[in-house]
């Protein structure tokens, strides 16, 4: 069982940062999470490269 990657994202809501947990063991996955700040809804895409990178883009759920 893999660990889980620590990234750093920016609310599209309320502009904090935020330290998000993301699975290195899923290539390209997407789900929804609530802000840990304003707890508005974020949208959450992350794709893995090929040594396993996370590239995490977050928007508005409702965009």
């Amino acid at each position: 069982m893999s660990a889980l990657d620590s990234v750093l994202v920016q609310c599209p809501y309320c502009w904090e940062t935020l330290d998000l947990s993301v699975d290195p063991s899923v290539e390209d996955q997407e789900y929804v999470e609530d802000c840990q700040v304003c707890c508005q809804p974020i949208l959450v895409h992350v794709v893995l490269d090929e040594n396993l990178t996370p590239s995490v883009t977050v928007r508005a759920e409702n965009e």
